[in-house]
């Protein structure tokens, strides 16, 4: 089995050039929808990957779930955006973006567990 740090440095690396080319194929234009778009869908692919690590053991948790979407979701990335919504004056826009991305966010986890649980059992 490889070494934990190095999945995750791997894992890490494949992530974060997955979310650069999202964020390079979908321009903010207004509103941060690369970044809504990757803590939703990563969201969606932790709850997945949660339940398959759950039945056929944790092993590659931190390639998968640490380094590649650790790597790819944004919530640093998130927060600097609702701050920059917040200080550009667009307060019901940041409002919007955080509470959706939240709600969204963990409903993704929600289903992605579920399908998961129903795929992998």
């Amino acid at each position: 089995m490889m070494n934990p740090y190095l999945q995750v440095a791997i894992g890490g690396a494949i992530g974060s050039v997955a979310r650069l080319g999202l964020y390079r194929a979908m321009p903010a234009q207004g509103f941060p929808l690369a970044t809504f778009a990757v803590n939703v869908a990563g969201s969606l692919a932790m709850g997945l990957m949660a339940a398959l690590l759950a039945r056929q053991g944790g092993a590659w948790a931190p390639l998968l779930l640490t380094g590649i979407l650790g790597g790819f979701t944004t919530f640093s990335a998130f927060s600097l955006d609702a701050l920059t919504l917040w200080e550009r004056g667009q307060g019901a826009m940041a409002a919007i973006y955080v509470g959706g991305t939240v709600l969204l966010s963990l409903a993704a986890v929600f289903v992605g567990m579920a399908v998961g649980r129903g795929i992998f059992a």
